[in-house]
């Protein structure tokens, strides 16, 4: 199989991150971290638009079930209305700390890691914030909280603390979807650093890395099977979008590279990679 990546959005964001498919409005949203914007990009139209300016860095952005957006940002995790209000549903504010990469979980909770803006070790956390506002800490003590997914029959979550080098693997106890028995599922040789990651519909786990303009995918065994080249260095999140979700598309920054560095920043796609899996609206 031959992956032709395109550049769909010459963006030149200074962070990208954290697409998903919204299928609802049937766009991709994504995030420049650094510029505090939350895109929208419709592949029928060929446009991006930035949908709104948070004010503060925003480092996920995933689509409500009644219209809206939830975010995670620099001082917690906040809701906008399809109007464009805003209201905190849990404001957590840490002195160096802003929100990195997040996800809703299978139990319908918003999971929002966090980093030191030093990327000081340990500084981090992983919590899991619920529609009505009860926030409970699921990891302490990561550094950098960035990429996660479950498979698709829930039983397995999978995790990127990104200085680790590799992605990790929970099993997820039934029910209430709690992660347990953590240990390495896969490891990120260099060039680069496991930064987004998500899982297909055959169960495989597809990984950004930062650093080294690639997408890898492994196999539910951990295997390596199959890698992206991306023509940007400093590749960060991946998803599958498109109205049959079979449209990787993957966020780039610019942060840290040369002036003028071609495609830095930019939002790639690569038509009909494979088949993704639907991302839960928050019920919030």
């Amino acid at each position: 199989m031959t992956d032709r990546p395109e550049v769909a959005v010459a963006a030149g964001a200074t962070l990208g991150e954290g697409p998903v498919w919204d299928p609802a409005a049937r766009r991709l949203l994504w995030v420049d971290i650094l510029s505090a914007e939350v895109h929208a990009f419709d592949p029928s139209a060929g446009a991006d638009d930035v949908v709104w300016r948070t004010g503060q860095h925003v480092g996920a952005v995933r689509p409500r079930a009644g219209g809206g957006l939830v975010v995670n940002l620099r001082d917690g995790v906040g809701l906008y209305e399809p109007d464009g209000a805003f209201r905190w549903l849990a404001e957590r504010p840490e002195e160096g700390v802003r929100g990195n990469d997040a996800a809703v979980g299978p139990d319908g909770a918003f999971w929002a890691g966090t980093m030191r803006y030093d990327e000081g070790e340990g500084g981090g956390r992983l919590r899991r914030v619920h529609p009505d506002g009860r926030v409970e800490d699921v990891l302490d003590a990561v550094t950098i909280s960035n990429g996660l997914g479950w498979s698709p029959d829930r039983r397995f979550m999978y995790y990127i603390d990104t200085p680790t080098g590799r992605v990790d693997v929970f099993d997820c106890e039934p029910g209430t979807f709690e992660p347990r028995n953590r240990r390495p599922f896969a490891h990120v040789p260099p060039p680069g650093s496991p930064d987004g990651l998500t899982v297909d519909a055959d169960g495989c786990v597809w990984v950004a890395v930062w650093g080294g303009g690639r997408v890898v995918r492994h196999t539910p065994s951990g295997r390596v099977d199959r890698i992206v080249e991306i023509p940007a260095e400093r590749t960060t999140a991946c998803a599958f979008g498109g109205t049959d979700l079979r449209d990787l598309y993957v966020t780039t920054a610019s942060v840290g590279t040369p002036s003028g560095t071609p495609h830095a920043g930019s939002l790639f796609v690569v038509p009909d990679a494979g088949r993704g899996l639907a991302s839960p609206a928050f019920p919030g």
